[in-house]
């Protein structure tokens, strides 16, 4: 299918030069000279992007299409991942798409409304595609397989964001076409407008042209994202570039109980995706990737996807001494690679669970900048002296009630694993452009059994990589955007939101900011409501590690968890935690935290802006949610799609690795004594 992709890409670049070629002859054959001088012609960087991954919201006008009275409905959609549905971008800029399609996956949360039997029994294959010029519209919606039109698009608006390469095709119209007239048996209603629809998406490059004066001086194919699988080659791309390959395992260990608490751990595979190697060095050297790893639950509402919450969180698992495995793909030890001290790329590196949940092996989180990677080496970030640890210290700690499944029918859970490298930073900013601090991350579904206080997972997916666990959300039909206040300077973070209306004029609004990589971390939230009565009002963040010797936290009194103060007035409803001026350790939106705020409504959700206010530095900024309204209806508004949109990534399905051999055994650092 990648081989097909890639040709009919290279065709129709060398289509789209031809056609500078026959222009440019044109005008020779006019005037006996090219009257564009060859230092106008095109010179830059030319980009084909197809898509990565992304969401589709379709607003629709069920009584239009059911030839009676109704209310606008609301479908939700993913895109199916690398959908060959190309633009064409131009030194950055957008010089439009090109034929191709992009397939829609219906949301498993229940959102999709009775539909026409016509468009019910092809929901399931179905797809946007941009038509050939002369086809009367720019965009339709048809089903893949049969080629039938149900809606043709107009009145839309593409917006491409180059930083954040992605697409939002916003303010389509969706008109009833001919052929489905005919198939409802009203062959009027041809042209009439049946609902809205939104597109947001995540572009990747899948083929980079260099031209200068309108020739092509090279021609470049990067390899897809989401595309690398287990046990087989993989193109590596620029510089170093750390991700979790795989999380093999949720364990809890003999003994990891401290009242109504466990402590769990996550099994990692760590993958050097880059053609540079990165530094691997163990304590005291502060070269090598921290480990933080994180359990997420979904649960709520009639179908169990209502709110989306991080349960528990760990310190940070010590790297030391790579192990160059053949797991992910290639694996290159040439030098100038140093085998052990460094992941080589290509390579492998394998912790399991007892590895990444050793006590005496985990340092806390306080110590590093999560985008940078840098901690000190003075004071030791991994000194347990001072302290003894109970069953459940530093570990992924999560309250037993969360867990027990007769207290949470229908939930599912998500384990999350990063990896944190200096290496990447350092790389970035002496080679602009190479910069792969923003996929470390990648997460698990698991399922829950045992209890009161002994549990057992079990993997009920494959992972997936270099996505953070909120956007599997985004399957169930909330929205999640990337965030990034200072590009280059800090990290990311992604607002994700959710509306239900659980029942007659009441709405419920939930929230939920996660925080990947950003240092400066996350103080206050803001939703406007104007007149809607509020109720409900709701809150949630997970445990924090209680204070402890050498934490590096401020003077060791470890981090807050007291809950955020929420303020309602002036037509809004605002959370906060205190300033980091009044308290350093305050319960601030960390990396690698997930915190959510909920309430009810009587007012329906139209679009908004939510204002957040950073901790450490940074001024306020808004963000695009559902809010509710000014009252006077009660339809479901048209959201608006965010400049960087994203959805569930579908897990790349790889074929069952070859058995390998066991992990090489590694020299364990000698833990710090403790009294």
């Amino acid at each position: 299918m990648l081989k097909k992709i890639l040709i009919a890409l290279t065709l129709s670049l060398l289509v789209l030069l031809g056609s500078y070629a026959v222009q440019s002859a044109k005008a020779r054959n006019r005037g006996g000279e090219l009257n564009q001088k060859a230092s106008d012609a095109p010179t830059g960087t030319l980009q084909k992007m197809i898509v990565e991954n992304g969401s589709v919201t379709m607003d629709l006008d069920i009584g239009r299409l059911n030839g009676a009275a109704g209310q606008t409905l609301q479908a939700q959609f993913a895109v199916g991942a690398n959908s060959f549905f190309p633009v064409l971008v131009f030194n950055d800029q957008l010089r439009g798409p090109v034929p191709g399609s992009m397939a829609l996956i219906p949301s498993r949360s229940g959102g999709i409304p009775p539909l026409p039997a016509a468009l019910s029994a092809s929901l399931k294959q179905l797809a946007v595609e941009k038509l050939p010029s002369g086809q009367g519209a720019d965009l339709a919606v048809r089903d893949s397989n049969t080629g039938f039109t149900f809606f043709n698009i107009q009145g839309h608006q593409y917006d491409y964001n180059p930083a954040a390469q992605s697409l939002a095709i916003t303010n389509g119209r969706l008109l009833i076409s001919k052929e489905f007239a005919n198939a409802l048996g009203r062959p009027s209603d041809a042209g009439s407008v049946a609902g809205t629809i939104s597109i947001g998406a995540t572009m990747q490059p899948a083929e980079i042209t260099q031209l200068s004066n309108g020739q092509a001086q090279s021609v470049r194919m990067p390899p897809l994202q989401h595309a690398l699988s287990q046990g087989t080659p993989q193109t590596l791309v620029p510089g170093p570039d750390v991700i979790v390959g795989d999380i093999e395992s949720v364990e809890q260990p003999q003994g990891a109980v401290n009242g109504n608490f466990v402590g769990l751990g996550v099994g990692t595979v760590s993958c050097n995706n880059g053609d540079q190697p990165i530094d691997w060095h163990p304590l005291p050297n502060t070269n090598h990737p921290v480990i933080p790893q994180n359990l997420y639950r979904m649960s709520g509402g009639g179908d169990h996807t209502e709110r989306f919450e991080q349960i528990g969180q760990s310190w940070m698992k010590h790297a030391f001494f790579a192990l160059e495995e053949f797991i992910c793909g290639t694996c290159n030890t040439s030098p100038p690679c140093v085998t052990g001290d460094q992941l080589c790329p290509g390579c492998a590196d394998t912790y399991v669970a007892s590895l990444n949940y050793d006590q005496d092996l985990i340092g806390s989180r306080a110590w590093v900048n999560p985008f940078t990677g840098v901690f000190p080496s003075n004071p030791d970030p991994n000194n347990h002296a001072g302290h003894n640890h109970t069953g459940t210290s530093h570990r992924v700690t999560v309250a037993t009630s969360d867990l027990i499944p007769a207290q949470n029918p229908g939930a599912t859970y998500f384990a999350e694993a990063d990896y944190i490298s200096p290496t990447e930073y350092t790389w970035c900013q002496a080679h602009p452009g190479q910069c792969n601090m923003y996929n470390n991350v990648s997460y698990r579904p698991f399922t829950v059994s045992g209890g009161p206080t002994t549990f057992t997972f079990g993997a009920a997916g494959l992972t997936v990589r270099m996505q953070p666990a909120i956007q599997t959300w985004t399957s169930t039909g909330a929205t999640v955007a990337q965030v990034e206040p200072d590009p280059g300077n800090d990290g990311i973070w992604f607002m994700g939101y959710k509306v239900t209306n659980p029942s007659a004029g009441v709405w419920h609004y939930e929230y939920a900011l996660s925080n990947e990589n950003l240092d400066r971390a996350i103080q206050s939230f803001s939703v406007p409501v104007g007149g809607a009565n509020i109720s409900n009002i709701g809150f949630h963040a997970p445990p924090q590690e209680p204070a402890w010797p050498n934490d590096g936290t401020f003077n060791n009194q470890g981090y807050s968890s007291a809950p955020w103060a929420v303020d309602q007035s002036g037509g809004s409803i605002t959370w906060s935690t205190e300033t980091f001026a009044t308290n350093q350790n305050a319960n601030a939106i960390r990396f690698g935290t997930l915190y959510n705020f909920r309430f009810d409504a009587d007012q329906p959700p139209q679009t908004a802006n939510a204002t957040v206010g950073y901790f450490k530095t940074g001024s306020p900024m808004t963000v695009e949610i559902q809010a509710p309204g000014q009252g006077g209806g009660t339809p479901t508004p048209t959201p608006t799609v965010t400049p960087t949109p994203t959805a569930t990534p579908t897990a790349t399905v790889r074929p069952t690795p070859t058995p390998r051999p066991s992990p090489l055994p590694r020299v364990r650092p000698t833990p710090h004594p403790r009294p």
